[in-house]
């Protein structure tokens, strides 16, 4: 059972109690699943019943104890714990954990760099395969001040909503300097609407982000280039103030942005000795206990994409992908076969997963503007 096949089943398990009567509340149109947090246990973890205890007028324990017996009905679950005022605390039969997590590889590797896009952008957003986001579909323009940190942030907000389904284009107070356009790659759009023009622009929803400025002047930024440039911007919080140093180009684990580049250089680098020794990616059971901490953070990854959007918060991107990245490192050495080994089915399963996580770092640095290289 992957995430979303999760979150579906726990709003089954909120219509059968409504359809009981043991609720009376509206059936929200998405349940967030996540791994647990601190005090959790299980596979996954959701807060619906806290969501639901204000319109149901009821406790959220009594809430979340109603949800528990429906979802024990179902096919998979083995156990749900109630934990804290009222958290769902999910486990999955053996079988069933596997099977998701083939079939959340399986769902990484069928859409690349996209996984945990908005595949649709009807005016409501259905069930279908990707995330269920049920949002009308806006237009929106991101403005900011003509400053290198707010530029990139802006830029990177636009690609994260875009990632969502929304129309945005970035837009700012005056002429770019040709240098900062140039080295940190910003797409503006027209400098009245960033929206190219098109359309009315009293259609378009406005964003504004103001992030602490850098504090050394453009130069300092520009130096680093691109792609350590950029990083150095976005992966501060925005109300953090960035360091820009040399620190960002070293080639050493201290380095945030040389884990997740090595960690997806290494994961491609896996693929063409895999295919020297004649075997490819199935995803599959890897038998590995260091799978569980990167299938977690693979999962996890729609969500922190539609929070980034949400929150116009590209920082929460920026440290996911380092999060995948020190999950990744661990399980390389154990995907080729050594010596006389032969490939296993394991061996295949492993080598799919590894091949997933570069996938979602390569399509995270995308969206940061920052190029994922398959050498290092």
């Amino acid at each position: 059972m992957t995430p979303v096949e999760l979150s579906r089943t726990v709003l089954r398990a909120v219509r059968r109690a409504v359809d009981g009567g043991e609720l009376s509340v509206h059936v929200p149109e998405r349940a967030v699943v996540t791994p647990p947090g601190p005090g959790g246990c299980g596979d996954y973890a959701t807060t619906i019943a806290l969501r639901l205890a204000r319109p149901a007028g009821q406790p959220p324990q009594h809430v979340a104890r109603v949800l528990r017996e429906h979802l024990m009905a179902f096919d998979g679950i083995r156990d749900v714990v109630v934990t804290g005022p009222g958290f769902l605390n999910i486990s999955l039969d053996d079988a069933e954990a596997e099977n998701g997590s083939a079939r959340l590889v399986a769902d990484v590797l069928r859409d690349g760099v996209r996984y945990g896009h908005v595949r649709s952008t009807t005016e409501r957003g259905g069930e279908g395969d990707g995330p269920e986001r049920g949002r009308q579909v806006r237009r929106v323009v991101v403005r900011c001040s003509v400053e290198p940190r707010g530029l990139v942030v802006a830029d990177v907000v636009a690609r994260l909503l875009g990632s969502q389904g929304v129309d945005a284009h970035v837009s700012c107070g005056g002429p770019v300097p040709r240098e900062w356009s140039e080295v940190l790659q910003v797409r503006i759009g027209d400098p009245k609407t960033g929206v190219g023009g098109a359309g009315d622009a009293g259609d378009v929803e406005s964003v504004v982000v103001r992030p602490v400025p850098v504090p050394v002047p453009a130069a300092g930024v520009l130096a680093l280039g691109r792609d350590a440039g950029r990083w150095a911007l976005l992966h501060p919080a925005g109300h953090d103030r960035p360091r820009i140093g040399p620190e960002h180009l070293v080639q050493r684990e201290s380095n945030p942005l040389f884990r997740v580049r090595y960690a997806h250089a290494r994961t491609r680098a896996l693929q063409r000795n895999a295919a020297d020794l004649g075997f490819g990616p199935e995803p599959g059971p890897a038998r590995t206990p260091l799978a569980r901490p990167l299938l977690t953070a693979l999962a996890d990854h729609p969500r922190v994409l539609a929070q980034a959007a949400d929150h116009h918060a590209p920082d929460r991107l920026a440290r996911h992908l380092v999060t995948v990245a020190d999950a990744v490192l661990p399980l390389l050495p154990a995907v080729l076969p050594i010596g006389e080994e032969k490939p296993s089915a394991a061996h295949r399963a492993r080598l799919a997963l590894a091949e997933a996580a570069g996938t979602v770092l390569a399509g995270g640095l995308t969206l940061l503007g920052i190029d994922a290289p398959d050498h290092l």
